[in-house]
């Protein structure tokens, strides 16, 4: 009857470890320590890392524990990061899952929970998705980057997981070309508002391996997809495979990489703010075109540095420093992806767009500060409506006669767009509030 016992309990042991879906292997001290960190976010572009933007990632940890997340693979972060680059850590553990079951494991969860960085590896980024959407390991990660405001990054499949638009991969990798050609293919999967919700990342989709494949023309498939189904305009960041985009607590994202012994870049994609800035054809089927003379969208190409001294600042999607960056235009004519090098940077201030021959309203003074006057030559009553750079409604109204008197007591100093709808069709201007 012993003989029976041992092995009935063998092999509910055995069935009990095939279950667990999780695997974890650990370097430092097991025992959970409490630190101060700072929120930041790595975005890295997917085959090498760059050790010293991971040293920035690693030193808003504060000391305390780092956790890598993956679903394949095994260990090969825990010596880099807890040994390789001089910084102190209580210990590096990297948990594979291997399953949806560990997007409810309250080990995971745990782990989770108790984590002072948080480093996603790269992989298939469905599988990130589909085992931890919707589960207690997404709440944990939200609760990590919103409420501990502690630093979180990844790599290839992990950067692409960081936007709050992301590339989901659902039905497999899509390439430029099919993106071009149908912006509603079927392998055009994207995510919106639904997983990490990131401030340094709000508005924005990323993409990752930008020189090897070139995938800039899918990137901008994927930003008119989003403009045309949810009227929202978004932002993208690419990242070269050996760059990496650093965003800190002020939103200012800052480019490692080995340039200029090597071509390392990323790039700061954005609709121009010229209304009407919609693609002209994007449609199931049909190949897309979004040209708008030549400049749909506006793009800084900034390259990565060891000491990250090029940055954006993502408040205003304008300010950089640095050397050696430029503006681009990118457009796309009947499926054909373009760009032009050396392009002007985008100008918010150019004033009203027109619709047809008449320039419906004009404001003044520009910057504004507790309120602006709208000037309209429109009937009394028209709509107007005020939207921050990521499309969010912010206030709205109905002009008042030949001057209306908007108080922007409410708005944070910035950049806003201002849109006057008229006979079924809309006005714009740049609204700059001090």
């Amino acid at each position: 009857m012993k003989r029976i016992t041992l092995i009935a309990c063998t092999l509910m042991m055995t069935a009990a470890a095939k279950a667990q879906p999780y695997v974890s292997y650990l370097v430092g001290d097991a025992a959970d320590v409490v630190t101060v960190t700072t929120a930041g976010t790595v975005l890295m572009g997917g085959a090498g890392e760059n050790d010293n933007a991971v040293r920035w990632f690693l030193q808003r940890a504060g000391g305390g524990d780092v956790l890598v997340l993956r679903t394949t693979g095994e260990d090969g972060y825990n010596d880099y990061f807890y040994s390789d680059l001089d910084i102190t850590l209580n210990s590096v553990e990297t948990i594979v899952c291997t399953g949806p079951a560990s997007g409810s494991d309250p080990y995971v969860v745990q782990q989770i929970q108790n984590a002072e960085a948080i480093w996603f590896a790269g992989g298939d980024q469905w599988e990130y998705i589909s085992y931890w959407k919707d589960t207690p390991a997404e709440d944990a990660l939200n609760a990590h980057i919103q409420v501990k405001q502690a630093p979180i990054g990844g790599t290839s499949a992990g950067c692409a997981i960081q936007g709050e638009a992301y590339f989901s991969a659902e039905n497999g990798t899509i390439t430029s070309t099919q993106a071009l050609n149908d912006p509603y293919h079927n392998l055009m999967t994207i995510g919106v508002g639904d997983f990490l919700i990131n401030p340094a990342t709000t508005g924005i989709i990323t993409d990752t391996h930008y020189d090897n494949p070139d995938r800039r023309g899918r990137q901008t498939a994927f930003l008119a997809h989003l403009l045309q189904e949810t009227g929202t305009i978004f932002y993208g960041i690419g990242v070269d495979e050996y760059t990496a985009v650093c965003i800190d607590e002020n939103r200012i994202a800052h480019i490692y990489g080995s340039y200029p012994d090597y071509d390392d870049y990323a790039y700061f994609l954005q609709p121009n703010c010229v209304l009407p800035n919609t693609p002209e054809v994007c449609a199931d089927g049909e190949h897309l075109t979004w040209d708008r003379e030549d400049a749909a969208l506006k793009v800084i190409r900034i390259p990565g540095t060891e000491d990250g001294s090029g940055t954006v600042d993502l408040n205003d999607w304008k300010s950089v420093s640095g050397d050696d960056w430029q503006w681009q235009n990118w457009w796309v004519e009947d499926g054909e992806w373009y760009v032009s090098e050396e392009a002007a940077a985008i100008d918010c201030s150019v004033g009203v767009q027109s619709i047809g021959s008449v320039r419906p309203f004009a404001l003044y003074p520009q910057p504004a500060s507790a309120s602006v006057s709208l000037q309209s030559n429109v009937p009394e009553g028209t709509p107007y409506a005020i939207y921050d750079l990521f499309g969010r409604l912010l206030l709205n109204g109905s002009t008042a006669g030949a001057v209306t008197t908007v108080d922007l007591s409410g708005l944070a100093p910035g950049s806003y767009m201002v849109i006057l709808r008229h006979n079924d069709q809309n006005a714009s201007a740049v609204l700059i509030k001090q």
